[in-house]
């Protein structure tokens, strides 16, 4: 291989690893956020959303290949925001869940 061929492989290769760290940053906050809605009494709806979306992140199967994360992403992040929007309203003074 010539110089060009292994500089775009690096940079494919340093891509992938940050977007996979996204991905696992992304399913360490989901992890938090399901802890915080057993805390909290979680409805059985958002159990179902957090299986599923870990489930989408270890499965092969994929709407896009592996080396591309961002469907991961775009899974992780939606269960998220509605693991999240389960989470009761906090009264004033209260502080806010990370």
């Amino acid at each position: 291989m010539d110089t060009t061929a292994w500089t775009v492989l690096s940079v494919v290769v340093v891509l992938a690893a940050v977007v996979l760290g996204v991905a696992l940053v992304l399913l360490l906050r989901l992890v938090r956020t399901r802890r915080d809605l057993r805390r909290a009494g979680l409805p059985t709806g958002p159990r179902w959303v957090f299986g599923g979306a870990v489930l989408y992140l270890v499965l092969p199967a994929d709407l896009l290949p592996d080396p591309v994360y961002v469907d991961d992403i775009g899974v992780l992040l939606l269960a998220l925001r509605s693991m999240r929007a389960a989470l009761p309203t906090r009264g004033p003074g209260s502080s806010t869940l990370r």
